[in-house]
């Protein structure tokens, strides 16, 4: 079985690239990631990011976008999307407070569903990013069930965020079997460097292999031990490690 190649959430790396995003993601690439997953594009704008990435020799996995801009401004998305080059748009979450009943969780997973049609009419898969909180049961089942009963999957896919699935109470080995062939991209995250916390990686890689729908390991970490780019950079080494990248 060939290698899933390894991307990073660049907001990892967040107050680098607000500052310098060209040089972070040259450090990056030095690193020996594959690609990049944009969240907003730092100090450039969308044409000065896409080349800024290109000249670092990565690829774009994926762009995480807000859902006030995916409400809005759908078309500059489905733009930058072509711009970068990416077949992937993820929407990074939505406020909790407003997936407290099953009528909300539906209302919004429908939404989540017309959005995905309009980007897959432009040959972009969609995806939900899930945190903690769409785990926690609503009116007897699960929000994040509500929500992706709710769309098609050809329409939505599931974006799973291992370590999240684990606060929330999910063996995420098990959610990633239970979603299958959904999952396309996945996040791999300890909350800090891959490998010093809770999550057991090796049941993640068992259920991701044993499926073998994932296009993308995308690392994220999102509190640190060290300097972020020395936690992005040990987390890549402990994936070399254990035969992952």
């Amino acid at each position: 079985m060939s290698k899933i190649p390894v991307s990073l959430q660049l907001y990892s790396l967040r107050d680098l690239t607000k500052t310098d995003f060209a040089a972070t993601v040259a450090d990056v690439a030095k690193i020996g990631y594959t690609g990049v997953e944009t969240a907003g594009y730092g100090n450039l704008d969308a044409a000065g990011a896409a080349k800024a990435i290109a000249d670092a020799g990565l690829k774009v996995s994926g762009m995480h976008v807000g859902i006030d801009a995916l409400r809005n401004t759908p078309n500059q998305v489905i733009g930058d999307a072509l711009r970068f080059g990416t077949t992937d748009v993820i929407c990074p979450g939505f406020p909790k407070e407003l997936l407290a009943t099953a009528s909300a969780c539906q209302a919004f997973g429908e939404e989540l569903d017309a959005i995905g049609a309009r980007l897959r009419a432009h040959g972009i898969q969609f995806h939900y990013h899930n945190h903690d909180f769409e785990l926690k049961i609503v009116d007897g089942r699960r929000a994040f069930d509500w929500i992706l009963d709710a769309a098609s999957p050809r329409n939505l896919l599931c974006q799973a965020d291992v370590f999240w699935v684990h606060v929330g109470g999910k063996n995420p080995g098990a959610f990633i079997r239970e979603q299958g062939r959904r999952i396309k991209l996945i996040h791999l995250k300890d909350e800090k460097e891959i490998g010093g916390g809770p999550v057991n990686f090796t049941e993640v890689f068992s259920a991701v292999e044993s499926i073998g729908a994932v296009d993308w390991y995308v690392v994220e970490v999102e509190k640190y031990n060290f300097a972020p780019l020395e936690s992005v950079r040990r987390s890549f080494e402990q994936l070399k490690k254990w035969g992952k990248a």
